[in-house]
């Protein structure tokens, strides 16, 4: 299916289909994604692990393993080019330079054999054109930048000497110090404790506001998108099922996946006495066998004998938002 890019969109994506051929069978890890980007938004892909996420952000950036993933269709259509098609200097220029990526453990993103000062000076010249000295000055600028405390001392210093929210400040100053137009944050905070994670999502946030670079954060925290992002596309079994401005999917969610996911979210609004929260049943199907129709529907409170034989397509159910449900009006 071809498509031409729309000029009011940074990232376009448009039936992305990406399959990992296993042993035990093929993965559809992602299935028809579209979804898009305009600049200087904040859009939140959230799911539960192992619905799709990563692997949409890794086929984006073509960073998805080869044997045994592949890309098997669809577009990325990025600044109006279709980097599906771009070679491989072209797409090592179009990482480097244009999009910016946060990886999920810092701790094994960065060379550990390398100094901190290296992996910040190398994409510098490498993207930039600067000299020695002129990165070098740059990297300290970044290090100061992402609060790192005495940037000129530390930035000597190696991987293993650093704290995990260094660590991630690190990776945040490598993602933007080419001034790229989009940075793809992949679960950026997982691995850090409440405090530091708020304080890297502060700083995140800052950052791309002052540079005016759009941003697409990957996450499983709910709480995490509200605060922060501007839509929010919700993926279950390798396919977007729901996408709103982030106000209006809080408020009125028309998926039974993403009301789930809601209610299973502490409240400080909520009442004391209604009891627990609640609880999606069953499990994430098997990516080999994905049922027949709604992949969600053995898990679903509204799945009628339809919803077990086609499976539905996006549907607008207000403004700015689609679902994809055939029950949608009964949602909510």
């Amino acid at each position: 299916m071809s498509f031409a890019a729309s000029s009011r969109h940074l990232l376009e994506v448009k039936n992305l289909e990406t399959q990992f051929h296993t042993d035990y069978g093929v993965v559809r890890a992602v299935d028809g994604v579209d979804l898009h980007i305009d600049e200087g938004e904040t859009v939140g892909l959230v799911g539960e692990s192992g619905c799709g996420k990563s692997v949409a952000a890794l086929s984006i950036v073509r960073l998805v393993p080869d044997p045994p993933g592949r890309i098997v269709g669809g577009q990325v259509v990025f600044e109006g080019t279709d980097l599906l098609r771009l070679d491989v200097r072209e797409m090592r220029h179009v990482r480097g330079s244009k999009i910016g990526i946060i990886f999920q453990e810092p701790l094994s993103s960065l060379n550990p054999v390398l100094s901190i000062e290296r992996q910040l000076v190398e994409p510098l010249q490498e993207h930039l054109g600067m000299t020695r000295r002129q990165a070098a000055s740059r990297a300290s600028e970044l290090l100061d930048m992402v609060g790192i405390p005495d940037p000129s001392a530390r930035i000597r210093d190696y991987p293993h000497m650093m704290s995990g929210g260094q660590r991630q400040r690190i990776m945040i100053a490598i993602a933007l110090s080419c001034n790229p137009r989009l940075l793809i944050a992949d679960e950026a905070t997982t691995a850090l404790d409440v405090t530091i994670q708020a304080q890297i999502l502060e700083l995140m946030k800052d950052l791309t506001e002052q540079f005016g670079t759009a941003l697409l954060m990957i996450t499983h925290n709910l709480g995490v998108v509200a605060r922060y992002a501007d839509r929010v596309c919700v993926m279950y079994a390798g396919k977007i099922r729901e996408m709103a401005p982030s106000g209006e999917l809080y408020g009125n969610p028309k998926h039974p996946y993403t009301l789930g996911l809601l209610g299973s979210v502490p409240r400080l609004d909520a009442r004391r006495d209604t009891g627990k929260l609640t609880q999606i049943p069953g499990d994430v199907p098997d990516p080999t066998r994905i049922p027949p129709g709604c992949a969600f529907n053995p898990r679903c409170d509204y799945a009628v004998e339809r919803c077990s034989a086609e499976d539905p397509w996006m549907e607008e159910v207000g403004e700015g938002h689609v679902a994809a449900c055939w029950e949608w009006e009964r949602v909510g």
